[in-house]
């Protein structure tokens, strides 16, 4: 297994190529279902002279008068030439739980190559159904789709029926960390990321989303996990002030009715508090050409949180190559899996300039990654 490399391929099959308990820490944000169209089709057969061209709609042969079609998402055939379209993406499901089947079987090749102690993080967005005939997904369409192809272009066909009313959130992300979750994964914490400058809406019906769900897994109940602390900043007018007196003289007793047995300082750690679960980081503009890139700051903790110094982090859907960049830094070695060439590219280029402390994996007489500086007390579930 090569580290500090980008693998191109689909994630299912390298997974399966890389040796078991060999991860210290997968963290990835996959391609969210029926939203994006990344780019990575081939055509086989027919004519290679042929633009190849799969229509958004076709009549409905039941009923065949004007206005009825059926929906002809991610159809495989050129109705030109005959040519059938080859995509191993994900995302591009006739339904969700095609995706969420798909995505899980790609989780349990990650739970097989993560180490008992490793760690999993995983970033996913949530969209509602549509009408099929009415319901465009995505932020583009006619030639600006085509201009922005490299950006992951919205898909210009129409969202397949889910079983739901139109209109109703899907609920992808806690669908996929219950069938997570049936699959004998732990889930330690549903992390909110509460995106401040989300883009506006003009929905008139409900609220704007303005958050994304990260959920952090694990394989068993002892694991690796480095404490993260974040500043006191709440006031304490609840607990009575900084400190709590004993003797019944604070705000405590006076609302509970309970006293207090000894003095106690409401802020004893100088790191700060626990990371809570609620993470207000913005979304970062980026120059390169690929629409979803997570902002750096949302993996930081996570990293530093649950992979070893010197320990490996695997990204399953690399993109655009945050979480190499990361992990670069913060002194960890990476591998990344992706499908697009060009996001390869784009990746190894924003990699050229992030300095890595040290070379390379580094390994004590006994062929072990050496931790240093990394707090390897396990913790039992609570």
């Amino acid at each position: 297994m090569e580290v500090n490399k980008i693998y191109q391929g689909s994630s299912l099959d390298i997974l399966k190529s890389l040796p078991s308990e060999s991860i210290d820490m997968v963290i990835t944000s996959p391609p969210y279902w029926a939203l994006r169209d990344y780019g990575t089709a081939s055509w086989i057969d027919g004519d290679p002279s042929c633009d190849h061209q799969i229509p958004n709609y076709e009549q409905d042969p039941k009923n065949p008068g004007a206005g009825s079609h059926i929906s002809r998402f991610n159809k495989t055939n050129c109705y030109k030439c005959g040519a059938k379209r080859v995509d191993l993406q994900i995302g591009l499901e006739q339904t969700f739980q095609e995706y969420i089947d798909k995505l899980c079987n790609i989780f349990d090749e990650v739970k097989r190559i993560l180490k008992n102690t490793g760690t999993c993080w995983v970033n996913l967005g949530d969209t509602y159904q549509a009408s099929p005939v009415s319901g465009k997904q995505g932020g583009f369409s006619g030639r600006a789709a085509k201009r922005n192809l490299e950006y992951g272009k919205a898909l210009l066909v129409k969202k397949p029926k889910s079983g739901l009313p139109n209109k109703c959130l899907l609920q992808i992300p806690n669908r996929f960390a219950i069938e997570m979750c049936n699959r004998g994964w732990i889930l330690r914490n549903e992390i909110i990321w509460y995106k401040r400058n989300v883009m506006p809406t003009s929905v008139k019906d409900r609220f704007t989303m303005d958050f994304e769900k990260l959920f952090f897994f694990v394989k068993n109940q002892k694991y690796a996990f480095e404490t993260q602390y974040e500043p006191y900043t709440a006031p304490m007018n609840r607990w009575g002030g900084e400190k709590l007196v004993a003797k019944g003289e604070s705000a405590w007793d006076e609302g509970t009715g309970q006293g207090t047995y000894r003095d106690r300082n409401m802020r004893p750690n100088e790191k700060g508090r626990n990371k809570r679960c609620v993470w207000d980081i913005p979304t970062k503009p980026f120059k390169g050409a690929h629409f979803a890139v997570f902002p750096e700051q949302l993996i930081e903790s996570p990293i530093k949180a649950g992979c070893p110094d010197g320990g490996v982090v695997l990204d399953p859907f690399m993109g655009s190559g945050t979480t190499a960049v990361v992990a670069k830094r913060l002194n960890r070695n990476y591998i990344g899996i992706e499908l697009n060439k060009e996001y390869i590219k784009i990746a190894e280029n924003r990699l050229e300039g992030v300095q890595m402390p040290f070379d390379g994996l580094k390994q004590d007489n006994t062929g072990n990654p050496t931790y240093k500086g990394f707090n390897k007390r396990w913790r039992e579930s609570r």
